[in-house]
């Protein structure tokens, strides 16, 4: 990734976003490399070796969807969805096909800046040697140690609170559905149990955050996951 501009690749058939779009990140140090079809898109992905995709869902040669599970086949570019489908149902399906995370249009350029600058910096991450030590605020993981503290001070988890939150640690700042995590911590078997996430979060907001009931790290995305907050100072 050049750090001093990455590149973009712009998947939308819109043109009003598309021009919204190359304003917006030009503007702050992104090129763009855009396309108007899935199977341009399939293309540029490939060829252009973007640093990130932003992809429409509603392209009108191929759904974006089948896309993303398409570039998944051989890439882990971070893919940031933007659709007018703003229901949970369509938000869980592009994000267990393997999206970074969604944005709902219309949404402002602050907005999209931020899921940039996060999916960039996750993609910096995993691409760097050894595991990362996570901080956010007073909140403090080191991976390699399995450590866990708050304000300076070691908290105590069991290790299923522990694989929960080292899941949302390495995926910081983008939302996680329920099906992955469950996935992740009990096996395929266990994609519909929803109830043990529920438990488990919060058992790790009881011991993380200062106030459960408002979480300022642990953040519920209602009916599709949760996201751990990245960057809080």
């Amino acid at each position: 990734m050049t750090e001093s501009q990455p590149t973009i690749l712009v998947i939308e058939d819109e043109e009003s976003i598309r021009k919204f779009l190359r304003v917006s990140l030009t503007a702050n140090g992104y090129r763009l490399v855009e396309s108007t079809t899935g199977q341009d898109g399939l293309l540029q992905a490939a060829t252009a070796q973007p640093d990130l995709i932003i992809l429409d869902l509603g392209l009108p040669d191929l759904d974006g969807v089948d896309l993303t599970r398409q570039i998944r086949e051989w890439s882990k570019v971070p893919i940031i969805i933007v659709s007018a489908r703003g229901k949970e149902q369509d938000k869980v399906v592009a994000l267990d096909a393997g999206a970074d995370d969604y944005l709902t249009k219309p949404f402002g350029v602050s907005e999209l800046l931020a899921r940039l600058r996060v999916a960039l910096r996750h993609r910096a991450a995993t691409q760097s040697d050894g595991e990362p030590v996570f901080q956010s605020g007073d909140l403090k993981v080191d991976l390699a140690r399995r450590e866990v503290s708050l304000d300076g001070k070691p908290i105590h988890l069991t290790p299923n609170e522990y694989r929960l939150l080292s899941i949302l640690v390495k995926h910081a700042g983008r939302v996680l559905t329920h099906r992955q995590l469950l996935k992740e911590i009990w096996g395929p078997g266990s994609s519909q149990e929803t109830h043990y996430l529920r438990v488990y979060m919060n058992q790790l907001r009881q011991k993380l955050e200062v106030d459960p009931a408002q979480p300022k790290y642990l953040l519920t995305e209602s009916g599709v996951g949760y996201r751990l907050m990245d960057g809080i100072s």
